[in-house]
């Protein structure tokens, strides 16, 4: 079983979904707080490339996952949808 390389941006420590379609860490994030919710990207319906990452995040030590998009405009769409379970 292959493990899952770590990217450190400075503000997270990522490791990439293997779901993902995309590993690239796109330039618009989001954090989301919940390390467990399950985010099924496909259903979303976004214009762009995005990816899903488990995170760390660096200032504070916070679990939870990261999502990235490569058009601004699928934050807002992302942030209209998502609901934690």
């Amino acid at each position: 079983m292959a493990t899952a390389q770590a990217i450190d941006t400075g503000e997270y420590k990522l490791f990439p979904s293997p779901r993902n379609v995309h590993r690239i860490v796109f330039a618009h994030q989001v954090f989301v707080p919940y390390p467990y919710a399950l985010i099924v990207m496909d259903e979303f319906g976004f214009a762009g490339r995005y990816s899903l990452f488990s995170a760390c995040r660096m200032s504070d030590g916070k679990m939870g996952q990261v999502v990235t998009f490569e058009q601004e405009s699928d934050v807002a769409v992302f942030n209209a949808k998502f609901v934690p379970d």
